[in-house]
């Protein structure tokens, strides 16, 4: 990825507040900004007026009065969004957010890209505000799958030509793999996989078709896997993945943020779920039947 002017900082200087919090977990880069424009960011007790303020080691910094420590190093967790929670730290409208309803003693952590509040499977969450940006930019070309339920006449000839992309009220969709894996009456499974993620595209697609999403769950964030994770379980993905597939140095897995519920039954749906080895990243052996930016669905 090349390095913008801004990125391309003088270590002598040292980095960015802006960027500093993002590292730091406190919100992604843009959100960091807006903060600091708001007033709520103090360096050494006096307000930051300029994202392009500079942070040096020893240096105190404070958002809404509290202190703010040094980032980490990066780590990065997969997590099982049931539905009925919204990705965001907090609602306006007062419902149940899915921050509030992770397990104890994770640090503090932001969401790569989201999930609807119907919509369920893998979410990726990280502390490192700025991987979170970079994840989600449309320049990795990850695929993001998922397997999707319907009701409705399903076109499969129609789901074919979603491959040359598709435009619905103006707006533009980039191309769509789209298959049918089961059919019982008026309801289907299918696999869809999208590159783009505009917001809610696979429910307007669908809808565009003459379907009903009854039920999404996403199984796949590029090379990250839902696989057999229980729902509202959370696990960190351990350094060597984060080396071979980021590049990123991170401590090993930590027992205790390895924080699950009790197992419940797999996700519905015809497909066998795959073996527990295999959920993690699409590197290693082949889930049988089953593949793997700022998107929300």
């Amino acid at each position: 990825m090349p390095v913008s002017e801004d990125d391309a900082e003088d270590p002598r200087r040292g980095e960015r507040i802006a960027k500093w919090l993002a590292r730091a977990g406190v919100a992604s880069r843009r959100d960091a900004e807006k903060m600091i424009a708001e007033g709520r960011v103090t360096l050494g007790g006096k307000v930051v007026e300029s994202p392009a303020t500079f942070i040096t080691p020893g240096d105190h910094v404070a958002v809404d009065g509290k202190p703010v420590a040094a980032a980490e190093r990066t780590r990065l967790f997969r997590y099982h969004k049931p539905d009925g929670l919204v990705t965001t730290h907090r609602d306006p409208q007062g419902r149940p957010t899915v921050f509030e309803k992770l397990p104890p003693g994770l640090p503090r952590l932001v969401s790569v890209g989201r999930l609807d509040l119907t919509s369920e499977g893998l979410l990726l969450l990280t502390n490192d505000g700025a991987l979170a940006r970079k994840l989600e930019l449309p320049s990795n070309a990850w695929l993001r799958r998922y397997r999707v339920r319907v009701h409705g006449r399903v076109d499969e000839r129609a789901l074919a030509n979603l491959e040359r992309g598709v435009t619905i009220e103006g707006v533009q969709y980039g191309p769509i793999e789209a298959g049918l894996d089961a059919r019982q009456g008026t309801n289907s499974w299918l696999t869809v996989s999208i590159k783009e993620g505009k917001n809610r595209e696979i429910r307007r697609v669908m809808a565009h078709l003459g379907l009903e999403v009854t039920r999404l769950i996403r199984t796949a964030y590029g090379p990250f896997q839902l696989g057999i994770l229980p729902r509202g379980a959370v696990e960190e993905v351990n350094a060597k993945v984060l080396r071979d597939q980021l590049g990123l140095d991170a401590p090993k897995r930590l027992r205790e943020t390895a924080l699950a519920p009790l197992p419940e039954a797999p996700p519905e749906g015809p497909r066998r779920t795959p073996r527990a080895r295999n959920a993690i990243m699409g590197t290693r052996r082949p889930v049988r039947g089953r593949d793997g930016p700022r998107g929300r669905e």
